[in-house]
C-alpha cells in the first residue's frame, strides 16, 4: 500500500495560505464523501469474497482464495486512503472530532513501528486498518451489514492476534542473547495482547472453539479483574489467567516453550513480591498465589511438555509428579490434608530450584519457606548452637 508522509505543517497566516485553507475545508467533505462511498464499495466485495472463500474452504480452492485476498488488499487500501485523504486533512483543518484525532494519533504509533518492527507493524496496521472501519459499521446501524462484517472481523483479527504473538514468541525464543533487555518488554506485549484479544476478540469466537466451556470458565475468572484497581498481586493473578487460556487458543503463535518462559517470569514476580511484602496478611495472600501459580506451571504446562533439554532435570520433574500423584488421592478422602501436602511438596521444590538463581537473593523468601515447613512439622529444628571449646558454634536448621 502506498505510504504518505503524515507530518502536520503549520499553518502561515497569508493571504494566499487563508485561500488555500478555505478551499481545502470546502473540498474535504466531498473528499470523505468519496473515500466513504469507495470503502462501502470495496467492503461489500470483500464479504462477498469472504463468504465465498469461507463456504468453500473444506474444499480448497485457489482462485476463492485469490479473489477474497485481492479483495482484501483493496479494501485495506480503501482504508488507508481514507486515513491519509480525509481523517488527516480534518484534523489539519481542526475540524475533527475526537474520535478522528485519537484515530490519527494511534495510526502514527503504528506507522512508527515501520523501521524497526516491520512485522509487527504489518500486522498492527491492518489491525488499525479493521478497527477503524469496524466501529463506523457498528455506528451506522445497519444490522445485516453489522452481523455479515462481525464473521469476517472476528476471523481476521484471530489471524492477525497470532501472527503478533508469533512475532513476539520468536524474539522470546531467541536465546543469541540471554542479557537483551527487551525480553521484559515482550513479556509485558505479549499479555497485553492476550488481554485484548480475550478482552475483545474471544467473546465473539467463543463457541468456535472445542474447549469452549473450559474456556468460558476461565473467561469468568478473568472478568473478576477487569473493574478497579489492580495491584501487584491482582496482576499477577489476572496474567495466570490470560496464560491459561492462552493454552487452548494459541497452542502455536505462543508454544510451549515460550508459555513456559512467561510462567517462569511470573513465577520470578510472584517471589519478589513475596520478600517485599512487609504487611502479614497481604503478604499470605501473596504466598497463596505462588502456590496456585507453581500448581499451574506443573500441572498445566510441565506435565505436557515433551521434550526436555536434560535428562537429569526430565527426571526429577517424573519424582516431583509421581509424590504429586500419590498426594492427589486424598482429596476426596481428606481435603486438609491433600492441601497440607501439596504444599510441602510445592515448598520444597521451590526451594531446590531457588537455589539456581544465583544472581537473585532469595534469602527471605528461603526463611519464609522454613518457617511454613516447620508448621507444617515438615521441617525440625535443633539448638542453632551448641558450645566448644569455650565457643559457641552455630548451626542450620535441618528438614
Amino acid at each position: 500500500m502506498e505510504e504518505r508522509s503524515l507530518r502536520i505543517i503549520g499553518a502561515d497566516k497569508n493571504f494566499f495560505n487563508k485561500i488555500t485553507t478555505t478551499l481545502t475545508k470546502i473540498l474535504t467533505p466531498t473528499r470523505i464523501g468519496i473515500n466513504s462511498m469507495l470503502i462501502s464499495i470495496r467492503r461489500n466485495s470483500l464479504l462477498k469474497a469472504f463468504e465465498a472463500y469461507q463456504d468453500g474452504e473444506e474444499q480448497y480452492n485457489d482462485e476463492e482464495e485469490e479473489r477474497y485476498r485481492a479483495a482484501y488488499e483493496n479494501y485495506l487500501e480503501a482504508l488507508d486512503k481514507y486515513v491519509m485523504d480525509s481523517i488527516y486533512k480534518k484534523v489539519k483543518n481542526n475540524t475533527a472530532s475526537e474520535f478522528e484525532k485519537n484515530a490519527l494519533a494511534k495510526y502514527y504509533e503504528v506507522i512508527t513501528l515501520k523501521e524497526n518492527e516491520f512485522v509487527e507493524y504489518k500486522h498492527r496496521k491492518q489491525k488499525y486498518l479493521i478497527d477503524l472501519d469496524y466501529e463506523n459499521v457498528k455506528n451506522s446501524g445497519k444490522e445485516k451489514v453489522v452481523e455479515r462484517y462481525k464473521e469476517f472481523y472476528a476471523y481476521r483479527m484471530d489471524v492477525l492476534y497470532k501472527g503478533i504473538l508469533k512475532n513476539y514468541s520468536i524474539k522470546l525464543a531467541d536465546t543469541t542473547n540471554v542479557y537483551d533487555s527487551t525480553k521484559d518488554a515482550n513479556y509485558s506485549k505479549i499479555f497485553s495482547t492476550l488481554e485484548d484479544y480475550i478482552q475483545n476478540i474471544l467473546p465473539l469466537r467463543i463457541d468456535k472453539y472445542k474447549n469452549a466451556k473450559k474456556i468460558k470458565k476461565e473467561y469468568e475468572k478473568y472478568e473478576n479483574f477487569i473493574v478497579g484497581k489492580l495491584d501487584g498481586r491482582d496482576t499477577i493473578e489476572k496474567n495466570m489467567i490470560l496464560l491459561g487460556i492462552s493454552r487452548f487458543l494459541f497452542t502455536h503463535s505462543l508454544p510451549l516453550i515460550v508459555a513456559e518462559q512467561c510462567y517462569e517470569k511470573l513465577l520470578k514476580d510472584t517471589r519478589m513480591l513475596l520478600q517485599d511484602t512487609k504487611i502479614a496478611t497481604r503478604r499470605e495472600k501473596v504466598y497463596t498465589t505462588l502456590i496456585n501459580l507453581i500448581e499451574e506451571y506443573n500441572i498445566r504446562l510441565l506435565s505436557k511438555k515433551v521434550y526436555w533439554d536434560k535428562p537429569q532435570t526430565k527426571n526429577e520433574y517424573k519424582k516431583f509428579w509421581n509424590k504429586y500423584k500419590e498426594i492427589s488421592k486424598l482429596k476426596n478422602d481428606n481435603f486438609k490434608e491433600y492441601v497440607k501436602q501439596k504444599e510441602i511438596l510445592f515448598i520444597k521444590d521451590d526451594m531446590k530450584k531457588l537455589n539456581n538463581y544465583g544472581k537473585i537473593d532469595y534469602s527471605k523468601i528461603k526463611i519464609y519457606y522454613k518457617r511454613k515447613l516447620i508448621d507444617y512439622g515438615a521441617m525440625r529444628t535443633i539448638k542453632n548452637s551448641y558450645k566448644s571449646e569455650g565457643k559457641y558454634i552455630k548451626i542450620k536448621e535441618v528438614a
